[in-house]
């Protein structure tokens, strides 16, 4: 563009002076010829620095997913393949032999169902010791009932002994009366006696059944959410099987691609975080360029962005400026028990990071990770001088189709 413009400065100054002699070619006008140019390419250079900054260190950068397996195992089976062939998300990467995972949800299952029968048969065996106590618990009610109403009639009894006793030593009553009283008496005192035996019985039974209640209910263990604790444990085993059990087959987690994809049939995986088996391109990528810290005191976010990437010779993409990333490692302190120290030589300046937005129209563009070429910014300002800045960066672009080596 530069060239241009004094090609064009060149014209107008052959034909004033040298065509038309309009004006004397003389020593003063020389000198005023070669002055104008190259100070008005000077501010305009350096104005348009600041209106409509450039890079010529523009990256597209893609964010990638290590995938590591979840489980263990020979893999049987990877239906992908490498290179620029789309993989969506939910796509299956490969899958690992489930057979031993599978063995193992089938043993789990049973020991679950043989666990829901212990349950089973020990709640029954609880529910007969309940009724078990019940009952003991009425026999002794029943026998404390009956030693109460036995003593009542022995008190009864004993006054009557006492009243045929005097009847007889004062010769109003019989012998016999008092006799059969006594006898009656005596009978009664038994009876007081085996109800006595009863209830003690009924009690030692109570305590019987009581603690093959507690046995019951010890077998049974704690409860945890109302589920008997071992079947507990077991479902979560189960459940923790069935999903290493489908863990077994491996999916995308994103819109993706694969890049040097080097497992096959037969290989063997390991659950390793530090072992990813191979490694996925997101399908969307960054753009960014680094910029001079000077550069970028007008650039504002949403300002007009274009880019010239070397993989698209000849094509303008339009985006605009999401953000600046006011950070770079030169202004990191780090704990540590070092002082900072000052080099002799001065460190190369420091450059800050734009990111961009890709407008509508481009977002399908594929943008190859790691493709490099040049951005330009168009502030708010000094509109009229972005069309200098658009030409260079256009000019640039063609000249990415030139391939200068010779070899």
């Amino acid at each position: 563009m530069d060239i241009l413009l004094l090609g064009i400065y060149s014209f107008f100054v052959w034909l004033i002076f040298i065509k038309f002699k309009w004006l004397p070619w003389n020593i003063y006008s020389q000198v005023t010829v070669v002055i104008i140019p190259i100070v008005a390419l000077a501010v305009m250079i350096l104005t348009l620095n600041v209106v409509a900054p450039s890079s010529a260190d523009l990256r597209v950068f893609r964010y990638t997913v290590p995938i590591v397996s979840q489980v263990r195992g020979r893999v049987i089976e990877v239906p992908i393949e490498e290179g620029n062939r789309p993989v969506k998300k939910g796509d299956v990467l490969f899958r690992i032999d489930p057979t031993p995972y599978q063995l193992q949800v089938n043993t789990l299952q049973a020991q679950l169902a043989n666990a829901a029968a212990q349950q089973k048969e020990l709640q029954e065996s609880f529910k007969g010791a309940q009724a078990k106590v019940t009952e003991t618990k009425g026999a002794i009610e029943q026998a404390a009932a009956r030693t109460a109403e036995v003593a009542e009639r022995i008190d009864l009894a004993r006054k009557r002994v006492a009243q045929y006793r005097e009847l007889v030593n004062s010769g109003a009553g019989t012998k016999f009366d008092l006799e059969q009283a006594e006898t009656n008496l005596a009978d009664l005192n038994q009876q007081l006696a085996a109800a006595r035996s009863s209830e003690v019985q009924a009690r030692a039974g109570q305590q019987q059944a009581e603690a093959g209640q507690g046995q019951v209910q010890q077998r049974l263990g704690a409860n945890v959410n109302g589920e008997f604790a071992q079947i507990a444990q077991i479902r979560a085993q189960l459940e923790n099987a069935k999903w290493e059990l489908d863990q077994t087959t491996t999916r995308s987690p994103c819109d993706c691609y694969v890049i040097n994809l080097q497992l096959r049939p037969g290989g063997f995986v390991a659950a390793l975080p530090v072992a990813p088996v191979m490694t996925l391109v997101e399908a969307t990528g960054t753009v960014g360029a680094l910029y001079r810290q000077n550069e970028l005191h007008q650039v504002e976010p949403g300002n007009e962005a274009e880019f010239a990437l070397e993989t698209h010779p000849g094509r303008i993409i339009k985006g605009t400026v999401d953000s600046i990333v006011w950070a770079q490692g030169a202004g990191q302190l780090q704990v540590s028990g070092a002082l900072p120290t000052t080099g002799v030589m001065t460190p190369p300046a420091q450059r800050f990071a734009v990111k961009f937005n890709l407008a509508e129209r481009d977002k399908e563009l594929f943008l190859a990770a790691g493709a490099a070429g040049d951005a330009a910014i168009y502030t708010n300002h000094a509109a009229f001088l972005h069309i200098l800045r658009k030409v260079i960066l256009r000019v640039g672009s063609y000249m990415n189709y030139l391939v200068l080596k010779l070899h």
